[in-house]
């Protein structure tokens, strides 16, 4: 069913919901008269009456345009959630352009949805509108991940200011970031900052800057794998870290074509090298920096002066990191 037809059958049934009673076909009064009689008064006309209020029946999910197997899973999960709101929040989703199936599909993934307040979910979707998701990236956000309309909007402003202040990414980059990799908006704001680190060793070791990140989607990966894949590249001569002016003696392959696909064509396509090499190579990996950590753990007993240079290479490394984003 397209958008705009969605869009009419919802404005109809919210308005036979309000003030009129609502027709039953034959061909659906078994699978109707069958549920929830007590909401229904037979009249002179043969038509049926539903009571105006937070009640949402099979016939009114039928008016909408869900199947009767579709019909019957919505009524099921609303009525073993207990979401007296759901009519709303129902309203709220077909009113954002979304068919039933897409709403099903989200439900399905995302059970909780059925206890929101329809005022809250406008409430959210309003601020990510506002944020700059616009028509389709929205609805495509909501499908692949409707956790997001569980998050308050303090939740998502504070990670949003994590990535601005932080990261140093641009509002229009955050957007990005948000619509290509919600689940950042549920992290642990520890972990998201972890993963700034991520950012921070595509710049400095990879020389690569923050659109190309977010192109990348660099945020799915933790920093191990995403060092663990640009180390692999480094040593068997297929990537080189640029130098002050951005060049290097050899090209590159693209960020995403290092982070944005599976480990199977990483090495077939990428590295030209085996899965056993490239697990032999991960082991070894993960011994260098075990043995790096204990050395570091080491060194920070040892002097307190070292330190105090760790931490003014710190401030050094994160200038950079300022400088490229403004260039």
């Amino acid at each position: 069913m397209g958008t705009h037809v969605c869009r009419k059958r919802m404005l109809q049934w919210m308005w036979r919901w309000s003030v009129c009673p609502v027709a039953v076909s034959r061909s659906h009064m078994p699978f109707c008269s069958t549920q929830e009689p007590h909401q229904a008064n037979p009249s002179h006309n043969g038509q049926v009456t539903h009571r105006p209020g937070n009640q949402l029946t099979l016939c009114s999910l039928l008016e909408m345009g869900f199947a009767e197997t579709q019909a019957k899973e919505m009524h099921e999960g609303a009525m073993k959630s207990r979401g007296k709101h759901f009519p709303s929040v129902l309203t709220a989703l077909l009113l954002l352009g979304l068919n039933p199936s897409s709403i099903l599909k989200i439900m399905q993934k995302c059970p909780e949805v059925y206890s929101l307040k329809g005022a809250d979910l406008q409430q959210r979707i309003v601020h990510l509108r506002k944020m700059g998701l616009v028509e389709g990236s929205l609805q495509r956000m909501i499908s692949h991940y409707p956790k997001v309309m569980l998050l308050p909007v303090k939740r998502v402003n504070m990670v949003s200011r994590l990535l601005r202040e932080k990261c140093l990414f641009t509002i229009h980059q955050v957007t990005d970031i948000f619509r290509d990799s919600p689940e950042v908006l549920e992290e642990d704001l520890a972990q998201l900052e972890y993963k700034f680190q991520a950012g921070l060793y595509a710049y400095l070791r990879m020389g690569v800057r923050q659109p190309e990140m977010v192109k990348a989607k660099l945020f799915r990966l933790p920093l191990s794998e995403l060092r663990c894949r640009h180390c692999f590249l480094e040593r068997r001569g297929l990537y080189q870290t640029p130098d002050k002016k951005g060049q290097t003696l050899i090209l590159n392959p693209p960020l995403k074509d290092v982070l944005c696909v599976s480990e199977e064509t990483y090495l077939t396509q990428v590295t030209m090298a085996t899965a056993e090499e490239f697990h032999v190579f991960r082991k070894l990996m993960a011994r260098e920096l075990e043995e790096e950590g204990r050395e570091d753990e080491y060194s920070s007993d040892e002097d307190e002066e070292d330190k105090d240079d760790d931490d003014d290479g710190l401030h050094r490394r994160k200038r950079h990191w300022n400088t490229g984003y403004r260039k």
